[in-house]
């Protein structure tokens, strides 16, 4: 899939039109004027959601009550579809060929990935962060997925607020378990569908890692259930069942539920040691790097295509050894969109790249900037 042009109106301090390069493409121009914002007008077309806020009203510019981003989408098949993002109020209005389209069926529209500062939880940061990053993956492969993600989530929403009551109210152990019951049943049919998905999605990373991008640097990761060591996981539906039997007593006194895929964690090991304990702060940028580019690999294996990959700031996280190793192994394969602030970036990996600069959130022609302050 390639992204052929972006346009944002009332987004952030964006304006202007790009016209993007199937290969490379380089945003540049002095911090602040607004190179990551049209990243994440990109990633908004992408995933309906900002890598910034996590309320989209705070990307509509200031004074203004709608916003809109729009692009022009050319799929493997040669077919170009325009895609449009519109934020209005708490609304969100998605749109492809100007027909306004579900959730779920605009996000098979395009894809991409996002290399970041803030990404680096996904190896440092807390266990949601890294069920973030399987779920994100695995509906970017089967998008009929979020619904699964949205009906578990919103029985356990109504279970929490089910074992809250029941804590203030001092129900008998009895008369909580018989609340539960079908609460936790529907909870069981959507974990057991979260747990499986996880699992092989997984597997298939652990396949690509084994293609390792960078040399002597192992990267693995294992899916850690919080029923690991409680019984046989092959039968998970029937061990979550039995477990949460055993468990009322202590979900009652805690006042929310405590087992589930909700309480999964992903084990990633760099060269045999637990990243997130032992890793240091390269170590931590290399196997996010590897871990991202092998979530690339899943994609591709599913769709015969390559979703856009995103780098933002690169050349603050990699060297620029790495990250010639990196553009060229991305070369035949992505849509790359990468910011940078300096000169020296775009002179030593600019040559056939589209050279997009940026002042005051206008994307200009290269030609039209010559150069900008570092």
């Amino acid at each position: 899939m390639i992204l052929e042009t972006l346009e944002a109106t009332n987004f952030r301090n964006l304006s202007g039109k790009i016209t993007c390069a199937a290969g490379l493409n380089i945003i540049a121009g002095d911090n602040g004027h607004g190179k990551t914002n049209w990243l994440e007008a990109i990633y908004l077309l992408a995933t309906t959601k900002s890598f910034k806020t996590a309320r989209l009203t705070e990307a509509v510019n200031f004074g203004e009550t709608l916003a809109i981003v729009r692009g022009i989408v050319r799929q493997s098949a040669g077919i170009s579809r325009s895609v449009q993002v519109a934020i209005e109020g708490n609304t969100k209005i998605l749109t492809v060929n100007d027909k306004r389209e579900t959730v779920q069926r605009f996000l098979g529209q395009l894809h991409a990935l996002l290399f970041n500062s803030d990404e680096l939880s996904i190896v440092r940061g807390s266990p949601d962060a890294r069920r973030k990053f399987l779920d994100g993956g695995i509906v970017a492969i089967f998008p009929a997925f979020i619904q699964t993600l949205s009906d578990f989530n919103r029985t356990l929403r109504q279970k929490n607020a089910l074992l809250q009551k029941a804590h203030k109210d001092e129900l008998s152990l009895e008369e909580t378990a018989k609340r539960l019951e079908p609460w936790n049943e529907q909870l069981i049919q959507n974990a057991a569908k979260i747990h499986k998905a996880r699992v092989r999605y997984v597997e298939r990373l652990n396949e690509d890692l084994e293609k390792q991008l960078f040399e002597k640097e192992v990267v693995s990761i294992r899916y850690l259930s919080s029923l690991e060591g409680k019984g046989d996981l092959n039968n998970y539906a029937e061990l979550l069942e039995e477990r949460l039997k055993i468990r009322v007593q202590a979900e009652l006194s805690a006042g929310y539920s405590l087992i589930g895929p909700h309480r999964d964690d992903l084990e990633i090991s760099f060269d045999g040691r637990d990243l997130r304990k032992f890793g240091s702060s390269g170590q931590q940028r290399s196997a996010l790097l590897i871990l991202q580019l092998s979530t690339l690999s899943a994609y591709f294996s599913q769709h015969n295509e390559y979703p856009l990959f995103l780098l933002d700031d690169i050349d603050a996280e990699l060297d620029y050894k790495r990250i010639g190793r990196l553009l060229e192994f991305l070369s035949d394969k992505t849509q790359t969109f990468v910011t940078t602030s300096k000169e020296s970036f775009v002179q030593r990996f600019g040559a056939g790249a589209e050279i997009i600069n940026v002042k005051n959130g206008e994307a200009l022609r290269a030609e039209t900037v010559s150069n900008f302050e570092i």
